[in-house]
């Protein structure tokens, strides 16, 4: 029976949580010339998840752990919320070699893992060991089941409301450095099976400087069962000016799976990050909904404030705080790439 059948599906990641996983980033390769000048945004991001539920760090080996434990306790993070685990990785992004984790609507005390299929975004980068997290993660927790559907698939590329909808884009998705034997009514029979939905909603294409192919979490977001944040860029001269506006249009012709159209809120891009000649994809779609906050990149420019209200006025019941990623986008992702969510058991 498939994890759907089950009874099993992802949460939205506004329910709350038990814990964050991340990977902490050590790959000089990611951030080339400058990984030193990303760890104050990062540690900072690990210390404000911890002021409201664990946070799981996986780490290459004891040495790692304990400068990672020296690094949070001289920020006085609150570290009875911290958890270090060796399990070796090649790079920090959780969001996309890390476990699904399933809940049950059944049986609210169970949970489950997927372990997806991970080859680094189509074969750019090496892999082989973070296609092993989940299953590392899993040993760690035995008592939950463990599917493995066989096909490759990436956190970042979904987005869930937990009501049985499902955001994605055909440039991932359908992209023949993924899963070339699939057309889109098969991969949307995964998604279904296990993801535990029932409606999917595709967009195009990603925002420029994104390695990933079109990652969905740098473009629209769930933020309610029945509203989508959706960035949006204002200069018609830029080149992701028109990719968004498509996108913006696909989502007006849009339908749940209760049939209704979703209220569509605009975000805006910030303004255009280089670095060493490179355009670099900036968003602030790449939030992190953690229990009682959102966490939003931000950029040293005007649009921060305005993000910052937005993001507010969608969640009025967290605290939206904003953290400088200027630094860590140079690795071509930002707080949501880095994160993945453990649902609480209820």
């Amino acid at each position: 029976m498939t994890p759907k059948e089950q009874g099993y599906y992802m949460p939205a990641e506004w329910a709350k949580h038990e814990a964050t996983w991340l990977t902490y980033p050590k790959n000089p390769d990611s951030w080339p010339g400058k990984i030193e000048t990303i760890y104050p945004s990062y540690h900072l991001f690990v210390k404000t998840l911890a002021e409201g539920e664990q946070v799981h760090i996986n780490v290459d080996d004891e040495t790692m752990l304990q400068h990672v434990k020296a690094e949070l306790e001289a920020i006085d993070t609150n570290m009875r919320n911290i958890f270090l685990h060796v399990i070796p990785s090649n790079d920090a992004w959780c969001r996309d070699h890390g476990p699904a984790f399933l809940l049950n609507r059944n049986d609210s005390s169970k949970r489950a893992i997927v372990n997806w299929n991970h080859n680094a975004w189509g074969g750019k980068y090496p892999y082989e060991l973070d296609t092993q997290v989940p299953v590392h993660i899993h040993e760690l927790m035995p008592e939950m089941p463990l599917f493995e559907p066989g096909i490759v698939m990436e956190g970042g590329s979904i987005d869930v409301n937990g009501c049985g909808d499902l955001l994605t884009t055909t440039s991932c998705l359908l992209n023949p450095n993924r899963n070339p034997h699939l057309d889109q009514d098969q991969i949307e029979g995964y998604l279904r099976d296990y993801y535990g939905v029932d409606n999917i909603i595709w967009l195009g294409d990603g925002i420029v400087g994104d390695d990933t192919d079109g990652h969905v979490d740098d473009l629209s977001r769930f933020v309610s069962p029945d509203t989508i944040i959706t960035a949006v860029e204002e200069d018609v001269w830029d080149e992701n000016y028109e990719p968004l506006q498509k996108n913006l249009r696909m989502l007006s012709r849009c339908r749940l799976a209760n049939g209704k159209q979703p209220t569509i809120v605009e975000l805006p891009m910030p303004d255009v990050v280089f670095y060493d000649g490179q355009r670099l994809p900036a968003s602030y779609a790449n939030f992190y909904i953690a229990n009682g906050k959102v966490i939003f990149p931000t950029y040293r420019c005007l649009t921060d404030n305005e993000a910052a209200y937005i993001l507010e006025v969608c969640f009025p019941e967290h605290e939206v705080i904003g953290i400088d990623s200027t630094d860590i986008i140079w690795g071509l992702g930002s707080f949501h790439c880095l994160s993945q969510q453990m649902p609480a058991i209820r």
